[in-house]
């Protein structure tokens, strides 16, 4: 049991990193959904960089910061071309990953991968990033729900046209927003070589990133609740690979399955009293009376 809930620990962060900036930017109202691009971008540039420099911190602030040149991206077509969201996050995504996939070949090609040095514990067996996901979640609630600054955001997110009538600058919330919220997304990515494998892989986000959406909607777009629903997508996530290397006489594919069965049958139940912005997903024009 208390392996079980280390790993539960540890495998919790990506989820927080990712979910947390889903709902960092669609609490402005762009409702990103590059995140499995993000991460996969995040992981090879965070395992390229860290293998290249020797710092793993390094890596990460750069992984966390190529993240962002997407995000921006994201929020100036949405926010001044006015581009649909949904049709500029996939076309991100696929820039993303295949970005990430073109700077490994490049660096390393088909040789064997050497593999980064895996983050030191610093506490209780757990790394400083783990520490780091529950203070971030913990910073997230305080200041959306205690600031002045918080309420601006969850203003634009809910309806900007008000926002914008009461002086709040809802172009730059949004682009800042939905910066910071990639940038988060890409960190999440970046942990994985440096955590559980050791190496990149085209492989190695391995859905994370979409169950992320369904958590931010499982959480009702509010930090503590994401917090809790991590905690239990990683433990289905723990329990899916205990069983695989357990011996049981279960097929793999049932198993590894089981993470995306329970984020299904508990989003059934949790789509009836989710909590979404009013506006996500959805672009603003201060110069119209409509929006959309």
């Amino acid at each position: 049991m208390t392996e079980f809930i280390a790993l539960t620990i540890t495998a919790m962060v990506p989820f927080l990193f990712v979910a947390q900036g889903t709902m960092l930017s669609g609490r402005a109202g762009i409702f990103n959904v590059s995140q499995e691009g993000l991460m996969l971008l995040g992981a090879a540039v965070g395992y390229l960089v860290s293998l290249a420099v020797g710092s793993n911190a390094v890596g990460l602030v750069v992984a966390g910061l190529a993240g962002a040149v997407f995000g921006a991206v994201l929020a100036w077509a949405t926010t001044y071309l006015r581009m649909d969201q949904f049709v500029v996050g996939l076309a991100l995504f696929f820039l993303a990953g295949g970005t990430a996939s073109l700077l490994y070949r490049v660096v390393i090609g088909d040789d064997e991968p050497p593999r980064i040095k895996p983050l030191p514990a610093v506490l209780l067996g757990q790394d400083l990033l783990v520490y780091l996901a529950i203070a971030m979640s913990v910073a997230l609630w305080w200041w959306l729900y205690r600031t002045d600054a918080g309420m601006r955001l969850r203003s634009v997110g809910e309806n900007p046209k008000a926002a914008d009538s009461l002086g709040i600058d809802v172009v730059r919330t949004r682009m800042v927003a939905g910066t910071v919220g990639a940038a988060l997304m890409a960190t999440g990515g970046a942990y994985l070589p440096m955590v559980f494998s050791g190496v990149y892989a085209d492989g190695i986000v391995a859905g994370r990133g979409w169950l992320a959406i369904a958590l931010a909607f499982f959480g009702g777009w509010r930090p503590q609740l994401i917090a809790l629903g991590s905690l239990f997508f990683a433990a289905m996530e723990v329990m899916a690979q205990k069983a695989q290397v357990s011996g049981l006489a279960i097929p793999h594919q049932f198993v590894s399955m089981l993470p995306y069965v329970a984020t299904l049958l508990v989003m059934v139940f949790a789509f009836r009293w989710a909590l979404v912005p009013q506006f996500l997903g959805r672009n603003y024009d201060r110069e119209s009376r409509l929006v959309g």
